[in-house]
């Protein structure tokens, strides 16, 4: 196949018992101008021969590349290396999604598409989020996602890939929590439009492996990507994206994972002793925006032993 549409990016780790579904779902997509790229992290499992079985028996075209151990962000990074595709799609080892994923994304036009998806847990299925516009400036996504009015994961969007590779983004193999969040908004600033789809196309299998271990309070790691995302806003002179993310994105997120740690019964004095070490209290207090967030905000900073107490009283839910 000398011209390649999209390359689907898949990063296997000890898998074994989902790459199957996984692949399948993959190879049985009425798209057909796709290559499918799977990198095997070092899995000490048979998934690697399931994955070399399922392939070999199709009739896509498939790369499998096996490396050592190093993370699913270098995993992804291999893909984009490799990838021969116009647009980039990445699906995770443990998801899949239905025959019409790829088709539902490709306009060939956008530099961004962007389909729904459930959380399966089991029997249980999530409802999915539903969008008003079918097109949107990839600025007006962005900002809405900052005022977090966009929720969204990043394997939901097809990429142009001539965006990621000129101006060289990459997952950044030093992040544990957050890395896909960061990779889509540094290559979301580059683009033009995005299209929007309520068809949905990604299914999001939640189990025990994988969900993040957050006994070091490992989400508000979060800060700090922002932080970082702002500088990186401010180098290509978007002083405005990176004034959000300081008053509204971070306070958001420090705020929403506090709530997150409380739900879950991490001990009070725990969490906001964490919080005093990362300066994440000074960090809350710079929030602009919705008046009735900031009053919660500011009797939060006043008296975090009353919120808390409060908090507990009601049965908040996360914010």
């Amino acid at each position: 196949m000398d011209n390649i549409d999209v390359s689907v990016i898949v990063p296997v780790y000890n898998s074994e018992e989902y790459i199957g579904t996984t692949l399948d779902s993959i190879i049985n997509q009425d798209f057909k101008s796709f290559e499918v790229i799977v990198i095997d992290d070092g899995s000490t499992d048979n998934s690697l021969e399931i994955i070399n079985q399922k392939l070999s028996e199709s009739t896509i075209s498939y790369n499998v590349i096996h490396q050592e151990n190093s993370g699913v962000s270098s995993a992804r990074n291999r893909g984009i290396d490799v990838a021969k595709g116009n647009y980039l799609v990445f699906i995770d080892a443990d998801d899949f999604v239905t025959e019409n994923h790829l088709s539902e994304l490709f306009n060939g036009q956008t530099d961004f598409s962007m389909i729904q998806f459930i959380k399966k847990d089991g029997d249980k299925l999530s409802s999915p989020h539903y969008f008003d516009a079918e097109l949107m400036s990839c600025d007006e996504f962005i900002k809405k996602e900052l005022n977090m009015e966009m929720p969204f994961n990043f394997w939901q969007l097809m990429y142009r890939a001539s965006l990621v590779n000129d101006n060289g983004i990459r997952f950044n193999p030093d992040l544990v929590y957050g890395e896909d969040i960061d990779f889509a908004l540094r290559t979301l600033v580059f683009g033009d439009e995005i299209a929007i789809s309520n068809e949905v196309t990604y299914y999001y299998v939640q189990h025990s492996q994988s969900a993040i271990n957050t006994t070091e309070f490992r989400r508000f790691e979060v800060v700090d990507i922002f932080e970082k995302l702002a500088e990186f806003y401010r180098s290509q002179g978007r002083d405005d994206l990176a004034k959000m993310i300081i008053t509204s994105r971070i306070p958001k997120a420090i705020f929403g994972n506090m709530n997150y740690f409380f739900y879950n019964g991490y001990d009070f004095d725990e969490v906001i002793g964490k919080m005093k070490e990362l300066d994440l209290l000074s960090k809350l207090s710079k929030y602009e925006g919705n008046s009735k967030f900031k009053s919660k905000i500011r009797l939060f900073l006043l008296s975090p032993k009353l919120y808390y107490k409060t908090w507990k009283k009601l049965k908040n839910s996360i914010d």
